[in-house]
């Protein structure tokens, strides 16, 4: 079997699709993407094709190694995000040439569900408290929130009381036992945020993400030190040298790799396994669409300290189009009592509706993020 083509699809409402062909008509999917940034990683994507393309397909490994180290220069958001989708096509064409779902190639399944939460509120949380309580009439056993606004380096108490207020709220409104995890998104910095994880203690939190920025993660040590919740952290990483110093310095209690932008199945298998050995837990990061999420939840299946899977059905980014639309087995992300099974299809598990894909990449999409100002003028978080 050789690789013949690689196709790119950018789809509403932020995504990127890719197709890999072989000449067997055995075809692969991956979902390649940095959100904002699309259009440049499918440059990238096409970029490192010209090493693909009469390549076999099944040779996962030492074309993850060749793609990587192969350029000299490596690493980041987008060559890793890059390397993330065609790795998954990869291993979506291994599985379905040989019958079998990837996490079966992996090792087999060591679980036959996983939790999985959903988001509430937005960008700026609102109205969350009745958001919470739909979510958990629907049968889930936890939820996310963005905890607060933009926020400055030092800013007021008015801020932190506004932020326990919001949470609050959601706890009252949903009582002791489910869990919330709430989301500083490298808002917080420093200095706030060691005030903010202890105010937010009394709610008894899933855990708190990004108390601060990746790249100022030396502050954990005194965040940590300010309150027992569990810290997550990890969409912002890209590999497992990226991880490395996070989990030997031993103040983070969640990753959150992303399989669509930290190297695919492939790096995240090992960047979990990794993170075993300092009893840490695994929580992918997945705000995107089916492709990753079918390829979360097979590392997921393998992986002894995943505990909770993030998914985006209904998130207030999915304003044009939701996960389910672009594929025919929907019932493959049927979630009960808080719980999604784990696909049991050949390759990632989902069929893919390629001719709603090309009918929705014609209309494609120029998502960015958002640009906030502090009221000073100055850039803000988001």
């Amino acid at each position: 079997m050789k690789i013949t083509k690689l196709t790119t699809y950018i789809v509403p409402p932020r995504w990127l699709f890719l197709k890999i062909e072989t000449d067997e008509g055995v075809v692969g999917w991956g979902e390649p993407v940095v959100e904002g940034r699309a259009l440049t990683v499918e440059a990238a994507v096409h970029e490192l094709s010209d090493y693909l393309v009469g390549k076999d397909p099944f040779l996962i490994e030492d074309h993850w190694n060749v793609l990587y180290r192969g350029g000299f220069y490596r690493g980041g958001a987008i060559h890793m995000s890059a390397l993330a989708g065609i790795d998954q096509a990869l291993w979506d064409i291994k599985g379905k040439a040989l019958g079998q779902p990837v996490h079966s190639l992996l090792g087999g399944q060591c679980r036959d569900r996983i939790k999985v939460y959903s988001w509430i509120g937005g960008d700026r949380p609102s109205d969350v408290a009745n958001n919470a309580r739909e979510v958990v009439a629907r049968g889930f056993k936890a939820v996310k929130l963005n905890g607060c606004e933009e926020m400055q380096i030092v800013d007021t108490n008015e801020k932190i009381d506004k932020a326990v207020e919001t949470i609050g709220l959601i706890r009252d409104a949903i009582g002791p036992h489910i869990g919330i995890g709430v989301d500083f998104h490298g808002r917080v910095h420093r200095p706030m945020a060691k005030v903010l994880a202890k105010e937010l203690e009394q709610f008894k939190l899933m855990f708190i993400e990004e108390p601060v920025l990746s790249e100022n993660r030396e502050a954990l040590r005194e965040i940590a030190n300010h309150c027992s919740t569990p810290i997550a952290l990890g969409e912002r990483l890209y590999s497992r040298w990226d991880f490395k110093s996070v989990l030997s310095d031993g103040f983070v209690d969640i990753i959150q790799p992303d399989l669509s932008h930290a190297g695919g199945i492939t790096e995240c298998r090992k960047i979990a396994a990794m993170a075993e050995a300092y009893d840490v837990a695994l929580a992918p990061h997945c705000p995107l669409g089916p492709i990753a999420l079918a390829a979360c939840l097979q590392v997921d299946a393998v992986s002894y300290n995943a505990f909770i899977q993030e998914q985006s059905l209904g998130i207030h980014y999915n304003e044009a189009n939701d996960i389910l639309d672009y594929i025919s087995n929907k019932e493959v992300f049927a979630y009960e009592d808080g719980f999604v099974s784990i696909p049991q299809g050949p390759g990632l598990g989902i069929e893919v509706d390629e001719a709603y894909v090309m009918e929705r990449a014609k209309e494609g999409h120029r998502w960015r993020n958002p640009v906030w100002r502090h009221s000073d003028g100055s850039v803000a978080e988001w």
